[in-house]
């Protein structure tokens, strides 16, 4: 029962930093450390980044409509069937071109990450490197918020991402595989600094952690069956509650911050990220 409630308290805590720009791996790191979950350090290893699945899954429920390819467009009474026919044609279209900027935008991170998964690893996931870069990010937030208050918006709707403003936003996710930087806080801050609507970042941010996550968890699962390992009832156990906790807290996550960056910006995150880190340091 004890790791059972601990497996709820690490679901919580991806559920709430997944989404907004504080870095989901390095509070999982630290939490690790003051909340260790009695299970293989193989097993954590594929946890911490695995554990991010139910959180994908809140984002696919919330925008089905938006990002299901084959939807069909509800016909209006008297609505000929040509017409009907069209407007559903043309919704698929825009969905289908939709999805290709999200994997124009996850490639530079997904040919990095391939490439130095192992030595990122073995040298990265420490609270060192987490402190760090929550507060280089943390002035960094600031900092951009100040400079975009000038800038001159290009792009107000998710649909009129071209793929230029996609690859740009991908480069900035690079960012994010190093553990305290905030994989939706880059990609965000990314987009605001192209030109990208505040709204409008965040809803792409979404919708590319789906195959950045997938990948990194398909990853993480085939190294851990490949190194020989296996999993005990209790470790199955801990990751399917922190999936499906993760899933919960991200439907009020998402939703929140939705409405939050309507009319805010990320300033109160990056202060945030800066007394964490040295909070951290100071520990």
């Amino acid at each position: 029962m004890l790791e059972i409630l601990k497996a709820i308290l690490f679901g919580v805590v991806e559920g709430i930093t997944e989404w907004l720009p504080i870095s989901s791996t390095g509070h999982l790191i630290l939490l690790n450390r003051w909340v260790t979950l009695q299970i293989s350090d193989a097993f954590y290893e594929m946890f911490e980044v695995v554990i991010q699945l139910g959180a994908i899954l809140a984002v696919l429920v919330l925008f089905f409509g938006k990002l299901n390819p084959f939807r069909f467009h509800a016909r209006a009474a008297g609505e000929p069937w040509g017409a009907w026919a069209k407007t559903t044609l043309a919704g698929r279209r825009e969905t289908w071109r939709l999805w290709g900027m999200v994997v124009i935008a996850v490639i530079p991170s997904a040919v990095v990450g391939l490439l130095l998964d192992d030595w990122m690893d073995a040298h990265l996931y420490n609270y060192l490197v987490v402190a760090l870069m929550l507060i280089v990010y943390g002035v960094a937030f600031i900092a951009v918020e100040k400079l975009s208050l000038g800038m001159r918006i290009k792009v107000r709707d998710v649909q009129d991402i071209d793929w230029r403003t996609a690859l740009y936003m991908g480069f900035f996710q690079c960012l994010a595989l190093v553990p305290g930087t905030s994989r939706s806080g880059a990609t965000i801050l990314g987009g605001i600094l192209v030109g990208v609507a505040r709204p409008a970042a965040a809803e792409f941010s979404f919708f590319m952690a789906i195959p950045t996550m997938l990948g990194a968890s398909a990853l993480k699962l085939v190294k851990f069956a490949l190194e020989g390992n296996s999993a005990t009832g209790l470790e199955l156990g801990v990751l399917a509650v922190g999936c499906v906790v993760s899933f919960i807290v991200s439907l009020a996550v998402i939703k929140g911050l939705m409405e939050y960056v309507r009319s805010h910006d990320f300033s109160v995150f990056g202060i945030y990220r800066i007394v964490l880190g040295v909070l951290v340091l100071l520990v």
